[in-house]
């Protein structure tokens, strides 16, 4: 249920949630989201934001999206503290390593998965330094709780700064560094120019949109077999291998559909897959055991999952 609600910054508020009973909530670690299902029956992925150290309360950040589906309209508007809503998870996909120095980049509502990231380098002692950035001081959230880390925190509203100084504040690679960014793609891209060149596992990102997605690698229907059952169908290109293989029998879990959040991941088992998600690394999808079917198709004409 809906324990606490209250305004962050423009456009953005917060939720504190809570069992009905007070009963304990899974445990989770900095990176995580949960599946929030609304009472209109709408389910958004949110990165978890609170004291990852408190067994009975999660906390949300939610940011208004006028050209959205409609779901954080009514978060804003709609949704009261005692409303009921279930969720999925959580689940991580943004996990966080162990390194001596972390460098941390956020863009506007990016700042969530990373509060409770700057609390786990804290605690554990680890030098670290966050850029934040916004279209204005105003719209960017939770930045009263940041004050008090000082000066390892550079705010930098668009409209009084202009855009993130990324390559002069990362500085050069270094072998004890780590950089986690979340923010809208056009951070995302101006920080990986920024760090080109830069080893894949020294840069770390996660995206609150789904990237634009380039044609698939083939447009020709491709035959999917499912290794529990044995049945084999056939994905024509209007369709995701996610709703043949549910058609087909198959179970398989699902929530944004967008490859975001990481539920459908299913294990390849031969094949090549034309991976079309906004979740893995460089090294994640050369590896190819593993896809979203939600987005993702074949390269190969034919794939085998663990379906």
């Amino acid at each position: 249920m809906v324990a606490g609600k209250q305004v962050e910054a423009q456009g953005v508020v917060s939720l504190v949630l809570a069992r009905p009973d007070g009963g304990r909530l899974p445990d989770w670690a900095p990176g995580a989201h949960i599946d929030v299902v609304l009472p209109t029956g709408a389910t958004r992925q949110y990165s978890l934001c609170g004291d990852r150290w408190d067994a009975h309360t999660y906390r949300v950040a939610v940011l208004r999206e006028p050209g959205g589906r409609g779901g954080s309209a009514y978060v804003h508007d709609g949704l009261a503290v005692g409303d009921v809503v279930a969720f999925g998870g959580p689940r991580n996909n943004f996990a966080m390593v162990p390194v001596t120095r972390y460098l941390f980049v956020a863009g506007g509502i990016g700042i969530t998965p990373l509060l409770p990231m700057i609390g786990q380098a804290d605690l554990l002692g680890a030098d670290w330094a966050l850029l934040y950035g916004g279209r204005t001081r105003a719209s960017m959230a939770f930045v009263d709780d940041l004050a008090r880390h000082g000066d390892r925190v550079a705010l930098r509203p668009e409209d009084e700064h202009g855009l993130l100084p990324l390559r002069s504040w990362l500085g050069a690679e270094r072998d004890d560094t780590v950089v986690y960014c979340c923010g809208p793609a056009p951070l995302l891209d101006a920080l990986g120019a920024a760090t080109a060149g830069w080893a894949p596992h020294r840069v770390r990102t996660e995206r609150f949109v789904a990237a634009e997605l380039d044609a698939p690698a083939r447009d020709a229907p491709f035959e999917v077999e499912l290794a529990r059952t044995g049945t084999t169908v056939t994905v024509p290109p209007q369709r995701t291998v996610l709703d043949v293989a549910r058609q087909a029998g198959a179970t398989a879990l699902s929530s944004c559909e967008q490859g975001l959040c990481g539920t459908c991941e299913t294990g390849v088992l031969a094949g090549v897959p034309d991976h079309r998600d906004s979740i893995l690394a460089d090294h994640e999808r050369a590896a190819g055991d593993c896809m979203f079917p939600c987005v993702s198709r074949s390269c190969t004409d034919r794939l085998v999952l663990d379906l």
